[in-house]
């Protein structure tokens, strides 16, 4: 095919893919694999029945500016806001049905009648002041921070913590799930997919979202220009909502799910977090006690993502305060990677940024002998490929629309299960790499 003719067929491809955009509504996804099974594990605990009603209260932080448009059902546009707000959104599970309906239908491989999510409920909780924070001078000439604003990043810092307190004290698991959305997302979207990710993990954590000015709408490389900016924009933000959520007294473990161009605004962010700690002479993980790290069909650069990832172990003049044979920890738990070759979704990225190759879609078999040794020492990261049929009509979202797959999601998110224990029996190939058993994928 001529190369303008590919580029033509990708810009149609990306088209298609903008206009995929819902805004009434959409299905439950699949019920994982592990449910499904008489003698699988039980979805909801016992406990599960104190619950008040079957809807989803989540907790939202975001930098999109507030939707201006009359015509738009959104609270929150596709605009930057120059600071942080948040708030609670509630997800409903329609049509309307007891405890014990929605428990059964759940854990059903094919549901009648299906669950719709509905967007509910919006409620902004708080908002940080408008940035740059003003700046003053004292009688002597010094620049100080003005004294108002400090106060008012305070009030609202107490705010979120509070709530998070609050939320804290109504589960279980001492916990928060953090999702990160990709391109093409608006505020209904993200808000549908933590909570389908929060119901299947057993409403056990407090389940929140961060959700940036991705574009959804408009020609689609000015989009995409855009969102991929709007990303870099987003890190500040992102990263001081996970400071102030993992400084929040109580909180135990911080989960952190990032898609798609989301994983690039993430990465960053986390990097940036631990260099914080490390140039304070403390340990990143008892900073912010993140878990599990998971990179869900990422959009960047293989190259980026290994600097990202490794670029502090290459600089022994920043890490300083640590003995030389040992290094500062970020996680707790794994870095956990999903791709897959069949992504098409990321074929457009890989063509609009002539990139050699985007994480999400490389195989196990890409990943060198050298690279695998080295993660390996550090054991603490797992590279998972799928190469199983789509799910979903890009192949974009198969850790939701992938039975399978959000059952291996599950397994580690919720019950902490290393691969190659029972539940996570997935073929390994490498060092640090695995896959979806063929035969098994085909199937789902």
């Amino acid at each position: 095919m001529p190369c303008s003719s590919r580029a033509t067929a990708a810009v149609l491809l990306a088209v298609v893919l903008l206009g995929g955009c819902a805004t009434s509504g959409r299905p439950l996804m699949p019920t994982p694999t592990l449910y499904q099974t008489p003698d699988g594990p039980a979805l909801f605990e016992p406990s599960g029945q104190a619950h008040p009603n079957t809807d989803l209260d989540l907790l939202y932080l975001t930098d999109r500016a507030p939707e201006t448009a009359p015509e738009s059902p959104l609270p929150y546009g596709q605009e930057r806001a120059r600071n942080i707000r948040f708030g609670r959104a509630q997800v409903r599970l329609m049509p309307p049905m007891d405890w014990e309906t929605l428990r059964a239908r759940s854990r059903s491989a094919k549901r009648a009648p299906e669950i719709t999510l509905e967007l509910g409920a919006v409620q902004e909780l708080g908002a940080f002041p408008e940035e740059p924070y003003r700046l003053g001078r004292d009688a002597q000439g010094k620049i100080l921070r003005d004294r108002e604003e400090l106060a008012q990043h305070a009030a609202s810092k107490s705010r979120l913590q509070g709530e998070v307190q609050r939320r804290l004290a109504g589960v279980p698991k001492k916990e928060v799930l953090l999702y990160i959305h990709g391109f093409n997302e608006t505020f209904e979207t993200a808000a549908f997919t933590t909570a389908e990710l929060c119901h299947f993990l057993g409403r056990e954590q407090v389940c929140a979202f961060f959700t940036w000015p991705a574009s959804s709408s408009g020609n689609f490389l000015i989009s995409y220009t855009t969102t991929t900016e709007s990303a870099d924009y987003a890190v500040e933000h992102l990263k001081k909502s996970i400071r102030m959520i993992a400084a929040t007294p109580g909180l135990e473990r911080l989960q952190i799910l990032a898609h798609s161009r989301g994983t690039a605004l993430t990465l960053k962010a986390v990097r940036e977090l631990a260099l914080e700690a490390i140039a304070a002479g403390k340990e990143p993980v008892d900073l912010y006690h993140i878990e599990n790290l998971v990179l869900l069909s990422p959009d960047i650069d293989v190259d980026i993502a290994g600097q990202q990832l490794t670029g502090f172990l290459s600089d022994p003049d920043l890490v300083t305060v640590w003995p030389e044979a040992r290094l500062p920890r970020v996680l707790k738990g794994r870095l956990t990677i999903y791709a897959s070759p069949e992504d098409r979704a990321l074929r457009v990225s890989r063509w609009l940024f002539r990139s050699r190759n985007r994480v999400g879609q490389v195989r196990p078999e890409d990943i060198p002998d050298k690279t695998q040794r080295y993660f390996a020492i550090l054991d603490r990261a797992d590279f998972i490929g799928y190469e199983g049929r789509r799910t979903d009509f890009f192949g974009h979202s198969y850790f939701t629309s992938n039975p399978m797959v959000s059952s291996d999601l599950i397994q580690l998110i919720r019950y902490g299960k290393r691969l190659g224990e029972p539940g996570r029996e997935l073929v390994k190939t490498g060092l640090v790499t695995w896959e979806f058993p063929v035969e098994a994928a085909m199937q789902n």
